[in-house]
């Protein structure tokens, strides 16, 4: 049975760990429709999104980039540059390919104020990891839970809209994308709890925290 819960202190005692595999900058659309079509042939891929930070009040970026990767080749599709193409929205809205994230409608909610479509087959860890006694909702702390590694948020609030994105940067955004693929799999592989032990877990979670908190 997973951890309910765990502390950032716990977290950053965890070796740190990155995606190792392949990445592809799609930042042309002459590299579109090979990526889409090597995309199609999973049955099952990582999905994130990255904006350029706003430090200014009502303020607001569109999205800058797509990362999907399958087990060992992300995608980093550069929307700064190639805008959100139809080939990108109609993969998403595709049911054959399922896709896998964390906050998924709130990335998918981003990409629809760029052009409208229907994202279709996808699964957002949040709504499942309660189904594994997992209290957490973020990536960095889930993944602590199932894998006893640490995921790397350094570049988060870098800017994703660079002429040119830093090894680092591009390594950080396919992280989150495989991150997401590598949990939903691992889980998937294990029994879910019954709702007589969730309630249990969360329970606990709740007399800790009081204990805790006194």
């Amino acid at each position: 049975m997973f951890k309910a819960k765990i502390t950032k202190e716990e977290v950053n005692l965890m070796p740190v760990v990155g995606f190792d595999g392949t990445i592809t900058l799609v930042d042309d659309l002459s590299k579109l429709q090979a990526a889409i079509d090597e995309l199609r042939r999973a049955d099952v891929v990582g999905v994130d999104t990255e904006t350029k930070p706003s430090f200014t009040r009502g303020t607001h970026h569109k999205v800058s980039l797509v990362q999907i990767s399958t087990t060992n080749h992300c995608f980093l599709f550069r929307l700064n540059k190639i805008s959100f193409p139809q080939e990108l929205a109609d993969f998403l809205a595709d049911d054959k390919v399922m896709k896998i994230g964390l906050a998924l409608r709130d990335d998918f909610n981003g990409l629809i104020r760029q052009r409208k479509f229907k994202p279709d087959n996808f699964v957002d860890l949040q709504t499942i990891v309660k189904n594994y006694g997992i209290l957490e909702l973020g990536l960095q702390k889930i993944f602590a839970i199932v894998f006893g590694r640490k995921i790397s948020k350094a570049q988060r609030l870098t800017n994703w809209e660079n002429d040119v994105l830093t090894d680092q940067q591009q390594v950080y955004a396919a992280t989150d994308a495989w991150a997401s693929l590598q949990i939903y799999q691992s889980l998937v592989a294990q029994d879910k709890l019954s709702q007589k032990e969730i309630d249990k877990i969360i329970s606990d979670a709740n007399s800790a925290q009081l204990n805790s908190a006194n």
